[in-house]
């Protein structure tokens, strides 16, 4: 048995003095943690941390029953629905289940189910677990017609639209059946490192792992959002459908059904079988795209499963082996800054290659200069490292006490490594950056985003493809990329004829984009996929195109959309919803460089044209808070951030970023830091959640 799997969960030599207290207490903070975990999708703690409170709150409700009360987390699944999104009343309970951390916790689950069913003829089927969010989704005569999240369990989030962006959830069933299923919504792991790079790069906060983000992705007022971050989805229930007596032919008639079901599962095992299972998943788990935390162990026979019915919030006749996370010790070989494409330097830690998660590691992002310095990581230590939400390294701490003395701190360089360009320093937004547009390693990277998913996705357009196009002069400027012919691309190495037509097939593809992605594109600092679909909306709105003007060219709607933009100031760039001081200074230098300036006027002259029809004009300015300027700092129990500014702007107000005099009102939450003092300094009001859903439905805070 591997020792990385052999965790004593069961330990009991230390209880608190006082239990009534220490329940209160851990009541307390896991209450804080699924908040932020199911309501805002803003975890503070690993889920580590999250199963060693709530599992010794279950043991000291079990020692001390007198102190379970109704409202105990132990009895209540999920979070509540967000206020943004309409509630739906789950037809059949979606619960949760208890967890198991040592094999001998499964065989202690495997006893209790055969005595409560006074039967030895138990199976179990294992189930690769999933981290994403649950999700209920109901079809009638085989079309898709509503979608809900979790939720507490018995109400949950119509999230129907956001759904039916996801390609692999089907819109029609193979039959025509009603049935109602259910399953998890995840984010590949390529995704979810795709999209903290850009918002690295960007200077924005890097997601925690890819179950939060999938599950903020999804809970999107807007669909659109949903649809940009290519979430993914596997089935596991089915209700609703006659002739299936197990879970095995549960899962079985999902495929049928034309739904997707993660193919590595097992059934017909004991307990030993079960065990053996994990144990082979143990590694290779970290080589599937997707996350998986655990193994789900069920009852197979469903007659079986109604027999041993449920308990508070989990049902008796399944539950979930959840992985140690795994850390390894390393040593910081060097600490070298690294160029991207809007020039930002990051400070990437060099690493003695070790193996974690099922590959080896030898280098970690640090970010910025204040994370290292936060950190306090220096060059020669011995650090802890693991992998952020089982995708990217992170040094989680220095080893302070092997320290030396020999040891280095960073230091980030006075010039570009690359060109030699003086390094600027944006205080804001904690970042170092070349500001030379002519930088090798930002032309590079620039380049090199533009053709890539999220963007134009131009399939076959890879690094080494790129870098030979950049070398030999054939792509100078974006638009040229649409300029090529069929024999300038089977002058390039290892590239025959047919090659060349299929990479000049996929360029041809991607002359027609949205223009969200097409601004993404660009690469403008600051701007990152949310940014270019906030500016995508204004655009539509400020110059919507005329019926009969074509949306590329020369006299397109994309060349007069681009004339416009160079005329726009960056305290007119500040009046997009959603757009803060620093990204319009930043938009307003883009388009006013003439440098850069030209790039959608290019585009637009190499055939480039948005989708036809544009967004949809909404009137702007109606509501209560229409001409009113609301920020939003620190938590909220009822909103994420992006929620509240959404719901801010849906009442015809502007949500900003930063607070100046033109702040109208403040919206200040826990843990709500330098705004909230400057608004304080500068006599703004300052309201409460409650305050704030007044201000939302009336205007005023009253």
């Amino acid at each position: 048995m591997s020792k990385a799997l052999d965790i004593d969960s069961t330990d009991t030599s230390r209880r608190p003095a006082d239990p009534a207290a220490r329940a209160g207490q851990l009541r307390e903070q896991i209450e804080r943690a699924n908040r932020l975990y199911y309501e805002q999708d803003t975890p503070e703690i690993s889920d580590a941390d999250w199963d060693a409170l709530f599992h010794e709150l279950v043991q000291l409700e079990e020692e001390h029953p007198e102190l379970r009360t109704p409202d105990s987390p132990t009895q209540r699944v999920g979070g509540a629905p967000s206020v943004q999104l309409a509630e739906v009343r789950h037809s059949t309970p979606m619960l949760s289940l208890n967890n198991a951390f040592s094999f001998d916790d499964l065989r202690a689950f495997d006893t209790r189910v055969r005595r409560l069913l006074a039967d030895d003829d138990v199976r179990f089927v294992t189930e690769l677990k999933i981290d994403g969010l649950a999700v209920s989704v109901r079809y009638e005569r085989g079309h898709f017609v509503q979608g809900a999240t979790r939720g507490d369990g018995t109400t949950g989030e119509d999230v129907t639209a956001n759904l039916r962006t996801i390609e692999s959830i089907p819109k029609r069933l193979k039959k025509p059946v009603d049935v109602l299923v259910r399953g998890e919504v995840f984010m590949p792991k390529a995704e979810f490192a795709r999209i903290n790079a850009e918002r690295e790069e960007t200077g924005l906060p890097l997601y925690a792992n890819p179950r939060n983000s999938g599950a903020g992705s999804l809970r999107q007022i807007d669909p659109q959002v949903t649809a940009s971050r290519r979430l993914a989805a596997w089935f596991y229930v089915l209700l609703g459908v006659e002739g299936v007596t197990t879970q095995q032919q549960a899962l079985d008639r999902l495929v049928e059904l034309g739904l997707p079901v993660e193919p590595n599962r097992k059934a017909g095992l004991d307990m030993d079988g079960v065990v053996a299972f994990i144990e082979t998943w143990h590694e290779p788990r970290h080589d599937l795209p997707y996350e998986t935390d655990g193994v789900v162990i069920k009852v197979d026979r469903l007659e079986q499963q109604q027999r041993l019915g449920m308990v508070s919030r989990a049902p008796r006749w399944a539950v979930a082996y959840k992985y140690p996370p795994e850390q390894v010790e390393t040593r910081v070989e060097d600490i070298v800054p690294y160029v991207g494409r809007t020039g930002t330097l990051t400070p990437v830690a060099h690493l003695t290659p070790v193996k974690v998660a099922g590959s080896t590691v030898a280098r970690a992002t640090l970010h910025n200069l204040d994370e290292v310095r936060r950190k306090d990581v220096r060059i020669g230590d011995q650090v802890v490292l693991h992998k952020a939400g089982d995708v990217i390294p992170e040094i989680v701490r220095p080893i302070t006490e092997r320290r030396t003395g020999d040891e280095r701190e960073f230091e980030m360089p006075a010039t570009c490594p690359v060109c030699d360009t003086p390094v600027a320093h944006d205080e804001n937004a904690v970042r170092h950056y070349c500001p030379n547009l002519a930088c090798p390693a930002r032309v590079g990277q620039e380049f090199g985003h533009f053709v890539g998913r999220g963007a134009m996705d131009i399939e076959g357009a890879g690094w080494k493809v790129l870098v030979q196009l950049l070398d030999r002069g054939l792509v100078k400027r974006r638009g040229d990329f649409f300029r090529l012919s069929v024999e300038q691309l089977e002058s390039l190495d290892r590239f025959a004829r047919k090659s060349a037509e299929n990479l000049h097939a996929s360029i041809q593809r991607a002359r027609v984009r949205p223009l969200f992605r097409i601004i993404n594109g660009l690469g403008i600092p600051q701007v990152g996929e949310q940014t270019a679909i906030d500016m995508a909306t204004w655009i539509a709105q400020s110059w919507p195109p005329r019926d009969t003007e074509p949306m590329g060219g020369r006299d397109g709607w994309l060349q007069r959309v681009a004339g416009h933009l160079r005329t726009v100031s960056v305290e007119e760039f500040e009046a997009i919803p959603g757009v803060g001081p620093t990204v319009a200074a930043a938009l307003g230098r883009w388009f006013s460089d003439p440098v850069t300036a030209g790039a959608l006027d290019d585009l637009a002259d190499a055939g480039v044209e948005p989708e036809r029809p544009a967004p949809t004009v909404i009137t702007a300015g109606e509501g209560p808070l229409s001409g009113k300027s609301v920020v939003v700092t620190g938590t909220l129990a009822g909103f994420d951030r992006q929620s509240a500014e959404e719901a801010i702007r849906a009442a015809g107000g502007k949500a900003s970023g930063s607070v100046s005099r033109k702040t109208d009102f403040v919206v200040a939450g826990e843990n709500a830091g330098s705004k909230l003092a400057k608004a304080q300094e500068l006599g703004i009001p300052i309201l409460d959640e409650d305050g704030f859903r007044s201000l939302l439905q009336t205007g005023s805070p009253d």
